[in-house]
């Protein structure tokens, strides 16, 4: 079971941009071996190259670009995402609930109350925010009715780490 997402994304593009760089030289080093033109003439980008100094500002602003590019690469691999699936209290096995559907489930419990016309739902670690949308002029009490429906799904999923709910309900302004 997966409990944290993959970094697909960020390991593809790095691939991708490596492997361009890594055909491009092998195209020119097969030209090259062939006595064929290459595309990129070895001796003018070493020229060019040799012409550059430290103090200019296309290597500095190069070197700058490829250091913000390894540390933002380097903290998508160390820092943990947001867990895909939620452990709930199991057995001797591991238990759990995918995201998606511990949310919607939430949602579903919320939108079910009496009064409420639609609800939205916010993951976090520690907490579930839910805010529901009410035609009522007069919302007294759904708050209240909220919390405890989003209360009793929970005690029917019973999370490993049972998260505080905090409701807003939205409501119509009242013309007085």
């Amino acid at each position: 079971m997966k409990r944290r997402p993959r970094r697909s994304l960020a390991a593809t593009l790095t691939a991708l941009v490596l492997l361009a760089g890594c055909v491009l030289v092998a195209v020119v080093a097969v030209q090259l071996i062939l006595g064929k033109r290459p595309w990129i003439s070895v001796e003018a980008v070493a020229s060019w190259l040799h012409g550059q100094r430290w103090t200019d500002l296309l290597p500095a602003a190069a070197g700058g670009i490829a250091a913000l590019l390894g540390l933002v690469l380097l903290l998508a691999a160390a820092l943990p995402g947001a867990a895909t699936v939620l452990p709930v209290e199991g057995g001797p096995f591991e238990a759990g609930v995918a995201r998606a559907g511990y949310r919607s489930t939430l949602r579903a419990a919320a939108a079910a109350v009496d009064g409420a016309s639609a609800a939205a739902v916010k993951l976090t670690a520690r907490r579930v925010k839910v805010r529901v949308t009410t035609a009522r002029t007069r919302p007294d009490g759904l708050a209240d009715a909220v919390r405890e429906a989003v209360g009793h799904r929970l005690d029917q999923i019973r999370p490993a780490n049972r998260p505080t709910v905090s409701v807003r309900v939205r409501a119509p302004r009242r013309s007085s």
